[in-house]
């Protein structure tokens, strides 16, 4: 796969959605930035550092990932793979649902998704250093270029969902004591339903990954 890196972008997956949409590229692709100014938080807030830590988009064709699964939940299965390889480099680190990465009780990084025609783009970020946009970093050496490339050679491997998602229904338990913001409200998880398509059964009503 080819990677292109970068000192500063605005944000990798606006960049590459920009350029995939304008088919200046084309999957599969990935970018990296030392630092990102204006990147793309969960509900709309804004996910930015510097150097040390972690900022990476990658865009891969539809028919290149597992064929069972669901588009909805392609954000926990791009987290989990992440999280795993953070734990074989001995960086304790679990998954809150539906795809942040959690520091003991801190959070310290998400993943997006979005699909444009037959591609689909993850952006992830997670601060493995020191960082500036208000939550916690991992205090790791790990470099982040190097981290990227042993993530998509594990990526490029593409475990089925059904076992990433065996995994992540155990770990899902950790995620009981928090809350969630579903269209804009506050909602505890602890009677929350995990379905096998990532989606949660919450009061009656299903909800999907939010990003």
């Amino acid at each position: 796969m080819e990677v292109y890196s970068f000192d500063t972008l605005e944000s990798t997956q606006k960049y590459l959605i920009e350029k995939i949409s304008k088919k200046e590229y084309k999957a599969p692709i990935a970018v990296i930035t030392t630092q990102q100014t204006e990147g793309i938080g969960s509900r709309e807030n804004s996910w930015c550092g510097g150097e040390g830590n972690f900022f990476a988009s990658i865009a891969l064709e539809l028919d290149m990932l597992p064929k069972d699964l669901p588009l909805a939940s392609a954000s926990i299965y791009f987290s989990s793979i992440m999280k795993n390889v953070l734990l074989s480099l001995d960086i304790d680190i679990w998954l809150k649902w539906p795809n942040d990465f959690y520091y003991y009780e801190h959070k310290v990084g998400g993943t997006i998704t979005k699909v444009i025609d037959n591609t689909l783009i993850c952006g992830i970020g997670i601060n493995l250093q020191n960082s500036i946009n208000g939550f916690k970093g991992l205090q790791s050496n790990i470099q982040a270029k190097k981290l990227l490339d042993i993530y998509l050679k594990t990526l490029l491997e593409f475990p089925q969902w059904k076992h990433v998602f065996i995994e992540y229904e155990v770990e899902f338990e950790r995620s009981r004591k928090f809350s969630v913001h579903i269209e804009n409200i506050q909602t505890n998880l602890q009677n929350a339903l995990l379905c096998e398509d990532g989606s949660l059964i919450i009061d009656g009503k299903r909800v999907f990954s939010l990003r």
